[in-house]
């Protein structure tokens, strides 16, 4: 799964992309099903995990509006480093011991990171129009979802994907990191961006097949079958978030170019 390392936007520039981390902790390939029935079918599975990720959205999304519209955004201006390192650790603690937590407890970890990147990301509802950030939301609707359903019905086998994944991925870390002290010019932020979009687009694929995969050795113990699927809803809630940030950016780069 990815996590986001996010700066506050500017005008013209580039924010980092997510980072991945590797799925160590849903270690389903050293898990002892034993011969007890499953817990749940497919298909209960898959509506919970995406229910939890259009609840944790949902929560970003009005929390994003409500830090916007209000005083709170004086707070996330002063508290942005603290509120970005909580991030960092309610990603690492749900991914490292989710596990070993209850399921009340990985809920609570998985809304309170939707909360924080929700107040995060607020400062994108002062730089764009509520038009905008209306038309990139469902542009990446519809790119999450055609690839969220070819990692679903497609025969190929997309493992092989996730090494050449996370190499895209650090070299886009690289290049940012590059562009935060030189900068981007037009040009170059927008195949930056580009490029971002299609990796993430390949990620959601790769990461809803591994939600069956999920799903194949954890049925059988219904617990960890529901934090399995919490944990699924947190990967592609990343996926949909950094998508959406790409698209909102592209379209933001062209409207001022327009201008």
């Amino acid at each position: 799964m990815q996590y986001t390392i996010k700066q506050k936007p500017e005008q013209g520039g580039s924010a980092r992309p997510g980072k991945r981390l590797e799925d160590s902790t849903m270690d389903y390939n050293n898990y002892d099903r034993g011969y007890a029935e499953p817990s749940m079918n497919a298909s209960d599975y898959m509506t919970r995990t995406y229910r939890w990720m259009a609840g944790g959205l949902l929560v970003t999304f009005a929390m994003a509006y409500i830090t916007a519209t209000t005083p709170l955004i004086y707070l996330v201006d002063s508290l942005y480093f603290l509120l970005t390192i909580g991030e960092l650790a309610l990603v690492f603690m749900l991914s490292a011991r989710v596990q070993k937590m209850s399921i009340d407890g990985a809920r609570a970890a998985f809304f309170g990171y939707a909360i924080l990147n929700g107040m995060v990301l607020s400062y994108y509802f002062l730089m764009f129009s509520v038009g905008t950030l209306v038309m990139a939301f469902l542009a990446t609707a519809v790119y999450f979802g055609l690839m969220a359903v070819y990692g679903t019905t497609t025969h190929k086998d997309l493992t092989g994907w996730g090494p050449r994944l996370m190499m895209a991925l650090v070299a886009m870390i690289v290049t940012s990191l590059v562009g935060a002290l030189f900068g981007f010019g037009f040009g170059a932020s927008v195949l930056y961006c580009g490029i971002g979009l299609v990796v993430f687009m390949l990620l959601t694929a790769y990461d809803t097949q591994k939600l069956s995969q999920m799903f194949s050795y954890y049925a059988y113990d219904g617990e960890l079958a529901e934090k399995a699927s919490i944990y699924g809803a947190l990967t592609l809630y990343l996926d949909f978030i950094n998508i959406f940030l790409y698209v909102v950016r592209l379209l933001g780069m062209n409207s001022r170019r327009r201008n």
